[in-house]
């Protein structure tokens, strides 16, 4: 059988940063997140008792070591549930190509987390199927939620996401500005131990967490983009006080921060959000994300995309093969 699924990526607004459990990917602490309903992975799965092993192609390219590793890894326990003894033809193509940080990672896994569980003929409850997708990326889980979404540590023993009730009137947008590196995330999470921050932000992201859900559910941009901005400094801090030093901004990076504040000390509503990578997004109102983007693109950011909140994955008869 074949399916194809949509999902979108996300952006950290309470990041995650770190897991207790590498092999589980078990993260040391809750984290909030919202989808960019403009940037998609789009993933095609079909099963095969023809071929000898998984043929698997990500944005062109054959995926090996330990990125090869953790397809397979949510592959192989969605065919253990299933009882399927063959192999998978997989295809997965990302909407944009270039920029790090922007969650592609998490829409990649929660995309074929879902075709897979589809060709495969399984019924799963989100929660299970958040369960497995996480194998693959812990960010996974709050794109299979969509939306505005929290993802427990450990909620009565399990660790999954689900979507957080947001306001009706919520006038939210983002604008991403993507930027380019080699930096691998899994080396930026592998280390925080090592940094002397790390367990004050262990004591504070209880606090972090609550008023986020807070100025979700009433709607409040304002209090979501300070929130943000506050959690990225935070996270930064810590990679570029581990044990290897990571610095993960890129010039343009700190160049988009300063207009950012800029524009704020205008009147603009605007606060940056940097994940663990260079890329920004800057959280804003919907009537103000044409003014920040069109003066980003006057000061050379010519790839600045503007998005709304996007929903779960779904399943499309729009295959890649």
């Amino acid at each position: 059988m074949k399916a194809t699924a949509v999902a979108h990526p996300i952006q950290g607004l309470i990041k995650y940063h770190g897991l207790k459990n590498r092999k589980q990917r078990i993260p040391y602490h809750d984290s909030i997140s919202v989808c960019i309903r403009a940037l998609t992975t789009r993933t095609t799965v079909e099963t095969s008792d023809a071929l000898k092993k998984n043929e698997i192609t990500i944005n062109g390219k054959v995926p090996a070591g330990k990125d090869k590793e953790r397809v397979e890894t949510v592959l192989n326990r969605l065919k253990k549930l299933a009882r399927f003894s063959g192999s998978f033809n997989v295809v997965s193509e990302n909407s944009l190509k270039l920029g790090k940080g922007l969650g592609f990672s998490a829409s990649g896994f929660a995309a074929l987390g879902l075709a897979a569980s589809s060709a495969l003929g399984l019924s799963l409850d989100m929660v299970s199927l958040s369960e497995i997708v996480r194998l693959g990326a812990g960010s996974a889980t709050r794109s299979l939620a969509g939306g505005f979404a929290i993802w427990y540590s450990d909620r009565d023993g399990r660790s999954y996401a689900e979507q957080l009730d947001a306001a009706e009137s919520m006038n939210f947008s983002m604008v991403i500005v993507p930027i380019p590196s080699g930096a691998k995330t899994d080396e930026a999470h592998a280390e925080v131990l090592s940094s002397p921050l790390f367990r004050a932000r262990l004591r504070n992201i209880e606090s972090l967490i609550k008023d986020m859900k807070a100025a979700i559910a009433k709607g409040d941009t304002a209090t979501i983009g300070r929130l943000a901005e506050e959690d990225t400094l935070n996270l930064h801090a810590i990679t570029m006080t581990g044990k290897s030093h990571m610095v993960l901004w890129e010039p343009e990076t700190i160049r988009i921060i300063k207009e950012v504040v800029k524009m704020r000390e205008k009147g603009v509503l605007a606060w940056y959000s940097i994940d663990t990578g260079p890329s920004v997004f800057i959280n804003t109102a919907m009537e103000d994300s044409d003014k920040i983007a069109k003066h980003l693109r006057k000061e050379g950011h010519n790839n600045a995309i503007i998005s709304e909140v996007g929903g779960r994955p779904f399943l499309t008869s729009n295959h890649i093969f």
